[in-house]
């Protein structure tokens, strides 16, 4: 079973990529990259540990919101937009933890 008030990525909750509502283009869009933002920022108070722990929390995200892809009565598009910038996000915790 899918925890639907799951956080997967910031504030945004399994329910808002996986449901009809709201709309891939442009709100889901915007609500990503606005959070994206926000995560990018709270990153530079993080230590090494905390970097590492969020990367695998994201990780984990990825494979809770993945574990269904093939079901078509989920929103393909906003699944595929999570994915992309979730992997953004990870690309950046990766960074942050080499340097």
């Amino acid at each position: 079973m899918i925890d639907l008030d799951k956080k997967i990525f910031g504030k945004i909750t399994t329910k808002e990529i996986i449901g009809a509502f709201p709309v891939a283009i442009p709100d889901t869009k915007n609500l990503l990259e606005n959070e994206l933002q926000i995560l990018i920022k709270n990153l530079e108070s993080k230590n090494k540990e905390s970097l590492k722990e969020l990367l695998e929390q994201q990780k984990v995200a990825e494979r809770h919101v993945n574990s269904r892809p093939g079901a078509m009565a989920l929103a393909q598009d906003k699944i595929k937009l999570f994915l992309e910038y979730n992997q953004k996000y990870i690309h950046t915790l990766n960074k942050k933890i080499q340097s």
